[in-house]
């Protein structure tokens, strides 16, 4: 499913690139993918099946030195992205570590953000955005990560809160974006759960739209899911702080909630779960847009991406910015 032209002025690679969010919003602004890093197996295959003409590396950023990743792209860096594992931050992990220090030094994923910082400081591209979860960027947090990025000559870096419901982005998703830019997206027409998937015919039938067929309930939403009401959840968990909702029961005149790699919804006028076509819609991406692996593996990779229409207003900002720097 590659995207733009095929003369490509900037260029960027992804160190956690998962199924590809958020380098399709790049590549539908025009840059080139150098290099995609991915650790799991399936997703790097999604990946590789959208994007043919990109190099992917299946393996764990750890164990990657930068001289391999010069030796790939044999290229100039102008960004790279990094999307580290928020397991070991979000609130919705109910086995997250207590203090911040724990999470970055003693959690077994917590150390993945300071090796994309490692790569950006060998690398030295000219922009750099780091996603994650909002309380990987809580005050303590901050500091060891400024103090991490000081290591590599950046004393100065920005903590942008992007909420993708206000960018276009028909579900709710507060990230931070840190990044040696400031980035001010636009504002963008709110769009509801019906606007994003209301034009889909039934999965009852066959269709051809990939993803988009019919699933069971979960054994514990099963029983719930013809009695609720729109908004109403049937299953409900503690997370490291407050109370966390799953398949939750959509409004179509409204956004929906926030999609995790666990998320599991009910449409909002067929007494069905969400198929994960649905689902990829309500994170923007395109229909042409196909994943591989099992259904779990499939809405994990949904679940865990950057909306593309997000990536997309990022990637217009950066190659705003570069443009000004490169003088083309």
């Amino acid at each position: 499913m590659e995207t733009g032209n095929t003369s490509k002025s900037y260029s960027f690679i992804d160190l956690f690139s998962g199924a590809g969010g958020f380098s399709l919003g790049f590549h539908m602004l025009g840059f080139h993918d150098l290099l995609a890093i991915e650790q799991t197996e399936t997703a790097a295959n999604t990946y590789k099946l959208n994007f043919p003409n990109s190099q992917v590396i299946l393996n764990d950023i750890r164990k990657i030195h930068s001289l391999k990743i010069i030796e790939h792209v044999q290229d100039k860096i102008d960004v790279v992205l990094a999307s580290p594992p928020c397991e070991p931050f979000t609130s919705a992990n109910p086995r997250r570590m207590k203090t911040p220090w724990e999470r970055f030094y003693h959690d077994p994923q917590g150390d993945l953000i300071f090796h994309a910082i490692r790569i950006i400081g060998d690398l030295e591209p000219d922009f750099f955005i780091i996603e994650n979860v909002i309380p990987i960027a809580e005050k303590e947090s901050q500091s060891i990560i400024k103090e991490e990025f000081s290591t590599i000559g950046h004393d100065k870096i920005h903590f942008n809160y992007i909420s993708a419901e206000k960018h276009g982005c028909p579900s709710v998703r507060r990230r931070v974006f840190i990044s040696n830019l400031k980035l001010h997206l636009p504002s963008r027409k709110v769009h509801t759960v019906s606007s994003a998937i209301g034009d889909l015919p039934s999965p009852n039938y066959p269709n051809d739209y990939q993803g988009h067929f019919i699933l069971p309930f979960a054994k514990q939403a099963e029983s719930k899911a013809f009695k609720m009401r729109k908004g109403d959840a049937a299953v409900h968990f503690g997370g490291a702080k407050g109370e966390f909702r799953n398949w939750i029961k959509l409004d179509e005149s409204d956004v929906c909630p926030t999609v995790m790699g666990k998320s599991r919804f009910i449409h909002p006028t067929e007494n069905r779960p969400l198929t994960i076509r649905e689902q990829a819609r309500l994170l923007t991406y395109p229909d042409s847009f196909h994943f591989l692996g099992s259904v779990e593996e499939m809405f994990n990779q949904v679940g865990e991406s950057v909306p593309p229409i997000v990536s997309r207003g990022i990637a217009e900002k950066i190659k705003n910015n570069l443009k000004k720097k490169k003088g083309f």
